[in-house]
Formats: structure tokens, C-alpha cells, sequence
């Protein structure tokens, strides 16, 4: 699950949100590799003809490509959002990859946890409204993720503020 949401005590819980990656750094040098051994069998056949001069850059530049695709990803993916909830204070921070950090404070009595099933940019869009403002959570997770986060997120901001 790419959230996690832990309890520090009766009146303190932080939430830890990322992207999901199926592509660890050693999958990705097994791609790159089995890119660069694809392209380099036909080459074979040209080998010590002018042939091979004429293709091998096509094929370094398809292989770049496909570098250039991947790494990309995995740097678009570098998002992390985390909140901490207190009885006085919810805290959302997010760290996009490239940009500037996002921050959003709110009294956790007035903060209300949304579910949008349609209508949304996504399925089962979630955000928090709270402090006069209206911030999306978990824009990357999956459906099925954001619904279970949202219930336990409602749960857990009712044991905050009824427990003061």
C-alpha cells in the first residue's frame, strides 16, 4: 500500500503518502539492457560493412530514447505528501518533484474529509476542506486506495476530535 498511516499516541498520527513504482533501479538497468542487447543483434549482421555506420546511430538514439522515457518516470513519480494530525493542528505538506513545497494548516475540528465518486478529475477524487481552503490528497493513488484511505482518515479525525 502506498500509504501509511500511523498513530504516535492518543492525540498525534501521521500520514505518509508516495507513488506507486514498479520499476525498481535494478529493473531498470535489466530494460536497458535488454534494450541494448535487442538492438545490437541485428546490427550483428553489418557487422564491417559501412551498413552498420549508417544504423548504429538510430539504434543509440532509440536506446536513449528509452533511457530518457524511464528515467523521466521515475523522476515525474519523486511525490511525497505527509501529514501530521493533531487536536489542535492538521499539517499537509506536499513535496512535488520539481517545484516548490505545498503546505496547508487547518483546525482538525472543521476539517471534513470528501469522497467525489464521479464528476472529479478522477475516480473517487478525495480532498480535505478546512482552514477556507480545498485540497486534493492522494491525487496518484489508486481508486480502491483512496476510498480506503478516506475511511480511515474520517475515522481517525472523529477519534481526535471527539477524544479532547
Amino acid at each position: 500500500m502506498p500509504f501509511e498511516l500511523r498513530q504516535d499516541g492518543p492525540d498525534r498520527a501521521r500520514l505518509r503518502l508516495w507513488p506507486f513504482n514498479a520499476l525498481a533501479p535494478r529493473g531498470f538497468a535489466v530494460v536497458i539492457l535488454m534494450t541494448a542487447a535487442t538492438l545490437a543483434l541485428p546490427l550483428i549482421a553489418v557487422l564491417g560493412s559501412p551498413a552498420l555506420w549508417a544504423l548504429l546511430p538510430f539504434a543509440l538514439i532509440s536506446l536513449w530514447g528509452v533511457w530518457y522515457a524511464l528515467d523521466r518516470n521515475f523522476r515525474d513519480r519523486q511525490i511525497v505528501e505527509e501529514m501530521e494530525l493533531t487536536r489542535t493542528l492538521v499539517t499537509l505538506r506536499r513535496q512535488n518533484p520539481k517545484g516548490p513545497v505545498q503546505d496547508w494548516h487547518a483546525d482538525p475540528h472543521w476539517v471534513s474529509v470528501n469522497l467525489i465518486p464521479r464528476g472529479g478529475p478522477v475516480a473517487q477524487y478525495l480532498t480535505l476542506t478546512g482552514g477556507g481552503r480545498e485540497v486534493e490528497l492522494g491525487a496518484f493513488l489508486t481508486p480502491d486506495e483512496r476510498i480506503e484511505l478516506s475511511e480511515a482518515l474520517s475515522a481517525l479525525l472523529v477519534r481526535l476530535n471527539t477524544y479532547s
